[in-house]
């Protein structure tokens, strides 16, 4: 087992840099700590609690573990795993949710803002200018805050997220026409806040096992999630990368302020 936890909602409003709380490249050293010795024939419970993060960053954290595990990974959400959390839940043959889990869309984020929206910004302020030249300076105030080809990063890092999930699901949890809708789907959910239930998620196609269903399993996934929480919660801990021996990777914010 390895859980994977960020304090993203315990310290909101902190001056926290917000990259702190998501998904880096720097995460890789605690999964590879976490990952060293396992009887990797015996599969992976990987335990995710995440707002997301760096594309790349979590399509090579993804990839890095399919390559321990292959696709015999059971990712289990306790409460929150969002965009990249939510393409890292792609990458098993199953997904264990409660009643209170929630997935989220795959599209990635810049600056705290939803690239998808950004896209749709610059296609209204593109047809609002052409069908009445007067809007112009209007928009012309908003769209030259963008740094010179923005727009299509975003656009590029909202397909790349799609092909990342459609790619890990069509390999593991299902067939690769059931993929392509599932991802796309998962891209094309209109807000980025959105929370998808896990019945929602089994609408959309994943393979969602109800933690309800064995109230042994979750009153153990459960009691391991309030630690993890109120350790987030009573310390200066911004992430935790850790194993079922014990063996952790730890971000303290105090420490990167020294």
């Amino acid at each position: 087992m390895i859980a994977y936890y960020s304090s993203w909602l315990q310290k909101q409003g902190l001056q926290i840099p917000g990259e702190q709380f998501i998904i880096t490249d720097a995460d890789k050293s605690g999964f590879m700590a976490a990952t060293h010795g396992m009887d990797k024939a015996k599969g992976l419970d990987l335990i995710l609690h995440t707002p997301g993060g760096d594309v790349g960053a979590t399509e090579s954290l993804g990839d890095y573990l399919r390559g321990l595990f292959d696709a015999n990974i059971r990712v289990i959400v306790p409460q929150l795993a969002m965009s990249g959390g939510t393409m890292l839940a792609c990458l098993g043959n199953e997904i264990l949710m409660g009643k209170h889990s929630s997935l989220g869309p795959i599209g990635p984020q810049f600056g705290g803002i939803d690239a998808q929206e950004i896209v749709d910004e610059f296609n209204k302020a593109c047809a609002e200018a052409a069908a009445n030249p007067a809007t112009i300076p209007i928009w012309q105030v908003i769209i030259q805050k963008y740094p010179p080809a923005f727009v299509g990063t975003c656009a590029h890092a909202i397909e790349w997220s799609k092909e990342i999930a459609q790619r890990w699901l069509a390999t593991g949890m299902v067939d690769r026409r059931k993929a392509r809708k599932i991802a796309l789907k998962l891209r094309n959910i209109p807000s980025h806040t959105h929370h998808i239930s896990g019945p929602e998620a089994q609408k959309l196609g994943l393979n969602v096992t109800a933690l309800e269903d064995d109230n042994k399993l979750q009153d153990l996934v459960l009691t391991v999630h309030h630690c993890y929480i109120q350790s987030l919660a009573a310390s200066n801990v911004t992430k935790i990368t850790e194993n079922h021996d014990g063996l952790a990777v730890v971000s303290d914010f105090t420490l990167l302020r020294r």
